[in-house]
C-alpha cells in the first residue's frame, strides 16, 4: 500500500511539473484559465463582444488570478525589443472587452512572444487612445480613399488587399 501511495504521489508531481512547463511555454501567468482561443486546451470559446462599439475579439487566453482577469495574447515569429503598437492596441481591445463582459477592469494584459513576455498596463490613457483609434477606424470605414500605413514593408507584402491596392509598396 505504501508503494502504491508513493507511486501515485510521484505521478502527481510529474503531472504538476508538466502542467507548469506547458503554462510557462504558453506565456501564461499563474491562475485559472477561464477562456481560450486555442484548440489545444479544449473547445474554442465564442468571441467577446461589446455592442456599443461593435467591437469583437477572441483573446488567446483569459486567466483569472486573485480576483482579476488577465488577457494574454500569444504572438509567433520574431521577438521585438518592445511590443509593436498594433499588438498593444489589440491587447487593449481585449482589456476593454474583458471589462465590458465580466464587469472587471484588468490592470494589465500580457503579450507573449517566443523569447519574451511583456506586461502592458491597461491605463486610462491607453484606453482613451484605443477609443480614439476605434473612432478613427469607424469614421474611415465608409471612405473610398483611405491612406494606407506603410511603416512595415513586410506587412504590406503579406496584405490580403495587395493585389487591388493602388498604394502597395
Amino acid at each position: 500500500m505504501f508503494y502504491l501511495a508513493l507511486f501515485l504521489f510521484l505521478l502527481a508531481l510529474v503531472f504538476f511539473w508538466q502542467s507548469n512547463r506547458q503554462r510557462k511555454d504558453a506565456g501564461l501567468p499563474g491562475g485559472r484559465v477561464i477562456y481560450t482561443d486555442t484548440r489545444g486546451w479544449g473547445k474554442v470559446e465564442k468571441p467577446l463582444f461589446y455592442p456599443a462599439l461593435e467591437l469583437t475579439g477572441k483573446p488567446d487566453y483569459l486567466i483569472q488570478q486573485n480576483g482579476q482577469i488577465i488577457p494574454v495574447e500569444v504572438k509567433s515569429g520574431h521577438t521585438p525589443d518592445a511590443p509593436y503598437d498594433s499588438h498593444i492596441y489589440q491587447l487593449a481591445a481585449y482589456c476593454l472587452l474583458v471589462e465590458k463582459t465580466y464587469r472587471k477592469r484588468p490592470s494589465y494584459g500580457i503579450i507573449h512572444y517566443e523569447n519574451r513576455d511583456f506586461a502592458v498596463e491597461y491605463t486610462h490613457e491607453l484606453e482613451e487612445s484605443l477609443l480614439d483609434l476605434l473612432a478613427d477606424m469607424k469614421r474611415d470605414e465608409h471612405k473610398n480613399d483611405v491612406p494606407r500605413s506603410h511603416e512595415q514593408a513586410a506587412r504590406c507584402a503579406k496584405c490580403g488587399f495587395r493585389k487591388v491596392c493602388d498604394q502597395r509598396l
